[in-house]
């Protein structure tokens, strides 16, 4: 064997590292988590005072805080057949918004009107479900996920014209678009035609059952998780498989390359933005027509049935990586942190907040890399060079 090295250790695949970091940035927010809960329990807080001399108070104190919250965030989430499909109805939504936000990432183009895009769809799906009487489910229900979803992607499309045609910057134009969805939400709620019979509140008649999601009886499991599993495959299929997408992720790289080799940037940008909104409509229809089943809560439309839905959507396509896969399990992970708030605050006496915090932590994690790298050196690869290494060294190395 020669001086120089006959094998040199390969870098380690690009996903590998971004699995690893987000991995990390989960279990760093969790463990921050940790301290924040522990701090903010005035008991448990109070032992730390006397932390030198009885050190024990203090420890036992904060484990019994820690395992008491994360088994009831475990009991709400997974415990039993019912806790699970709790989070599969919490993340049906979350997926679908996500997949919206996640694709127009991959073009390079930040959504941050899924929001608004969410509400539009829930807003004409709830119409068409309390409007039209007499249909079969499967003709109602079809047609309140289609109307829901082009209107989604109509409000979406909406941006990506005046982002092609005139350089309007997507962030501010869709930010705007949330504030227009508001307020026309808000204004159509307070009409007649919109408000439930002897109601002067801003709530809907209930939506015909034709229009509603089916579910599994005594539980939360409905249709609707089953289509965001779906529109994350079609999600997949367009990315990898198609030549849209091929033209899609070339444009987010750069899309002046993408240009000179033959790809229309106006055409893939109006087209993502209108997919992105039609995923994050779809999420709309979903939230609308599966609320909450097992409360015996009629099917109707309110102002806040949207919540935050488009935001964390945000949070999930972070998660996600921008991907279907990933989008899918980041919105399984959050849909379990919603679904675990009310045993959170029945079974450990933790305010339903933390969920919030644990999820802004993930995305400050996430959002950095660098940072969880320097947190955890072994992220780092070390380079070896190439050129006359000698084997001892590359050994020692």
């Amino acid at each position: 064997m020669s001086e120089t090295a006959a094998k040199v250790k390969a870098p380690r695949p690009s996903w590998v590292t971004s699995t690893i970091i987000t991995v990390a940035a989960l279990i760093l927010a969790f463990i921050v988590g940790s301290i924040v809960m522990v701090v903010s329990d005035a008991e448990v807080a109070a032992t730390w005072g006397y932390f030198f001399s009885r050190p024990s108070d203090a420890l036992i104190a904060s484990w019994d805080k820690i395992a008491a919250t994360y088994y009831a965030m475990w009991v709400g989430s997974m415990g039993s057949w019912v806790a699970i499909t709790n989070t599969t109805a919490e993340a049906a939504p979350l997926i679908c918004a996500g997949l919206g936000v996640a694709v127009a990432f991959r073009a390079g183009l930040f959504n941050i009107g899924a929001q608004g895009q969410a509400m539009m769809g829930a807003l004409t799906a709830a119409y068409i479900g309390f409007t039209i009487k007499g249909l079969p489910i499967f003709i109602h229900l079809p047609l309140a996920l289609t109307v829901g979803i082009v209107a989604g992607a109509i409000w979406g499309g909406i941006v990506g014209v005046l982002k092609a045609k005139t350089g309007a910057h997507e962030v501010i134009v869709t930010i705007m678009m949330n504030y227009i969805a508001g307020s026309f939400l808000a204004f159509l709620m307070l009409q007649p035609a919109f408000q439930a019979p002897g109601r002067a509140d801003p709530i809907s008649p209930v939506l015909e059952w034709t229009a509603t999601m089916p579910r599994l009886a005594g539980t939360r499991l409905h249709l609707g998780f089953f289509l965001a599993v779906a529109a994350a495959i079609l999600c997949w299929w367009l990315l990898e498989r198609t030549k849209f997408g091929i033209h899609l992720k070339a444009v987010g790289l750069n899309p002046y390359a993408a240009a000179t080799s033959g790809a229309s940037v106006s055409r893939v940008t109006i087209l993502t933005m209108a997919l992105a909104g039609g995923l994050a409509g779809l999420a709309g229809v979903q939230a609308v027509t599966a609320p909450e089943l097992l409360t015996g809560t009629p099917t109707q439309m309110t102002g806040t049935i949207i919540g935050t839905l488009g935001f964390d959507a945000i949070t999930v396509a972070l998660l996600g990586r921008s991907r279907p896969l990933g989008t899918v399990l980041a919105g399984l992970l959050f849909g379990a942190l919603k679904a675990s708030r009310r045993t959170m605050v029945t079974m450990a006496n933790t305010p339903d907040k933390l969920t919030d915090l644990i999820q802004a932590l993930v995305v400050l994690f996430v959002a950095a890399p660098a940072f969880v790298a320097w947190l955890l050196p072994f992220l780092k690869e070390r380079k070896v060079k190439r050129r006359n290494v000698p084997v001892a060294k590359v050994a020692e190395a």
